[in-house]
Protein backbone atom coordinates (compact mmCIF):
# COMPACT_ATOMS: atom_id res chain seq x y z
CA UNK A 1 0.00 0.00 0.00
CA UNK A 2 1.43 3.19 -0.85
CA UNK A 3 1.84 5.74 1.65
CA UNK A 4 0.89 9.36 0.59
CA UNK A 5 3.86 11.61 0.27
CA UNK A 6 3.54 14.06 2.95
CA UNK A 7 2.92 11.52 5.26
CA UNK A 8 6.42 10.31 4.54
CA UNK A 9 9.14 11.64 7.10
CA UNK A 10 12.86 10.74 6.58
CA UNK A 11 14.82 9.17 9.26
CA UNK A 12 16.60 12.03 10.90
CA UNK A 13 18.32 10.32 13.51
CA UNK A 14 17.80 6.30 14.34
CA UNK A 15 18.37 7.07 18.27
CA UNK A 16 16.00 9.89 18.44
CA UNK A 17 13.03 7.94 18.21
CA UNK A 18 14.52 5.21 20.87
CA UNK A 19 15.30 7.90 23.26
CA UNK A 20 11.77 9.39 23.31
CA UNK A 21 9.76 5.33 22.88
CA UNK A 22 12.35 3.93 25.09
CA UNK A 23 10.83 5.62 28.76
CA UNK A 24 7.17 5.19 27.61
CA UNK A 25 7.98 1.31 26.89
CA UNK A 26 9.81 0.21 29.59
CA UNK A 27 6.83 0.68 32.58
CA UNK A 28 4.64 -0.53 30.18
CA UNK A 29 6.98 -3.39 29.92
CA UNK A 30 6.83 -3.62 33.71
CA UNK A 31 3.35 -2.99 34.66
CA UNK A 32 2.82 -6.31 31.99
CA UNK A 33 4.94 -8.18 33.50
CA UNK A 34 2.58 -8.51 36.79
CA UNK A 35 0.14 -10.25 35.10
CA UNK A 36 0.40 -14.00 35.03
CA UNK A 37 1.38 -15.27 31.52
CA UNK A 38 -1.85 -16.20 29.86
CA UNK A 39 -4.42 -14.89 32.01
CA UNK A 40 -7.37 -12.86 31.30
CA UNK A 41 -5.73 -9.73 32.84
CA UNK A 42 -2.81 -10.14 30.22
CA UNK A 43 -4.84 -10.67 27.12
CA UNK A 44 -7.05 -8.10 28.18
CA UNK A 45 -3.81 -5.62 28.77
CA UNK A 46 -2.28 -6.96 25.04
CA UNK A 47 -5.52 -5.98 23.29
CA UNK A 48 -5.40 -2.66 25.27
CA UNK A 49 -1.67 -1.62 24.34
CA UNK A 50 -2.14 -3.24 20.93
CA UNK A 51 -5.46 -1.43 20.06
CA UNK A 52 -4.09 1.98 21.22
CA UNK A 53 -0.61 0.94 18.92
CA UNK A 54 -2.93 0.16 15.80
CA UNK A 55 -4.79 3.48 16.02
CA UNK A 56 -1.91 5.50 15.91
CA UNK A 57 -0.66 3.25 12.87
CA UNK A 58 -3.95 3.99 11.35
CA UNK A 59 -3.99 7.81 11.78
CA UNK A 60 -2.36 10.46 9.42
CA UNK A 61 -0.93 12.02 13.08
CA UNK A 62 1.94 9.81 13.10
CA UNK A 63 5.09 10.31 10.47
CA UNK A 64 6.00 7.41 8.60
CA UNK A 65 9.38 5.90 7.79
CA UNK A 66 10.20 5.36 4.51
CA UNK A 67 9.77 1.59 3.55
CA UNK A 68 12.09 -0.07 0.79
CA UNK A 69 10.55 -0.35 -2.44
CA UNK A 70 12.14 -4.58 -2.95
CA UNK A 71 12.43 -6.92 -0.54
CA UNK A 72 16.35 -7.61 0.43
CA UNK A 73 16.62 -11.05 -0.70
CA UNK A 74 17.40 -12.64 2.64
CA UNK A 75 13.76 -11.74 4.03
CA UNK A 76 12.86 -15.20 2.60
CA UNK A 77 15.41 -16.95 5.12
CA UNK A 78 13.90 -15.57 7.94
CA UNK A 79 9.92 -15.96 6.37
CA UNK A 80 11.14 -19.24 6.33
CA UNK A 81 11.02 -20.06 10.33
CA UNK A 82 8.30 -17.98 10.75
CA UNK A 83 6.02 -19.40 8.26
CA UNK A 84 6.86 -22.89 9.81
CA UNK A 85 6.04 -21.74 13.02
CA UNK A 86 2.71 -20.40 12.40
CA UNK A 87 2.10 -23.97 10.42
CA UNK A 88 2.62 -25.94 13.34
CA UNK A 89 1.00 -23.63 15.88
CA UNK A 90 -2.20 -23.53 14.01
CA UNK A 91 -2.76 -27.23 13.56
CA UNK A 92 -1.73 -28.00 17.11
CA UNK A 93 -4.13 -25.54 18.13
CA UNK A 94 -6.64 -27.04 16.09
CA UNK A 95 -6.11 -30.92 16.68
CA UNK A 96 -6.13 -29.66 20.55
CA UNK A 97 -2.95 -28.72 22.82
CA UNK A 98 -2.23 -31.93 24.52
CA UNK A 99 0.74 -33.30 27.10
CA UNK A 100 2.13 -35.39 24.04
CA UNK A 101 1.64 -33.09 21.45
CA UNK A 102 1.93 -28.85 22.87
CA UNK A 103 1.43 -25.67 21.21
CA UNK A 104 4.66 -23.51 21.31
CA UNK A 105 2.86 -21.54 23.54
CA UNK A 106 2.30 -23.90 25.57
CA UNK A 107 5.91 -24.35 25.89
CA UNK A 108 7.29 -21.35 26.14
CA UNK A 109 4.77 -21.06 29.43
CA UNK A 110 7.59 -22.16 32.07
CA UNK A 111 9.76 -19.50 30.94
CA UNK A 112 7.06 -16.43 31.41
CA UNK A 113 6.56 -18.08 35.23
CA UNK A 114 8.98 -15.42 36.05
CA UNK A 115 8.12 -11.56 35.76
CA UNK A 116 11.37 -10.76 34.29
CA UNK A 117 11.05 -12.80 31.70
CA UNK A 118 7.24 -11.65 31.23
CA UNK A 119 8.52 -7.87 31.38
CA UNK A 120 11.29 -8.49 28.92
CA UNK A 121 8.79 -9.97 26.18
CA UNK A 122 6.55 -7.29 26.42
CA UNK A 123 9.46 -5.13 25.78
CA UNK A 124 10.27 -6.89 22.74
CA UNK A 125 6.94 -7.14 21.30
CA UNK A 126 6.26 -3.28 21.82
CA UNK A 127 9.04 -2.73 20.05
CA UNK A 128 8.63 -4.75 17.55
CA UNK A 129 5.20 -3.68 16.72
CA UNK A 130 5.76 -0.19 17.16
CA UNK A 131 8.07 -1.03 14.36
CA UNK A 132 5.60 -2.27 12.49
CA UNK A 133 3.38 1.02 13.38
CA UNK A 134 5.71 3.05 12.18
CA UNK A 135 6.18 1.69 8.44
Amino acid sequence: MEQPEDLVAERSSPWLSRYLVLPVFVPLSLLGGLFPSFSLEANLYVLLLGGAMLTAGLSSRLPRLTAPAVLPPGVVWWLVPIGIFVIFEVITYAFGSTHDFPTLSLLADPLLDGYLMRSLGYFGWLTIFWGMVRR
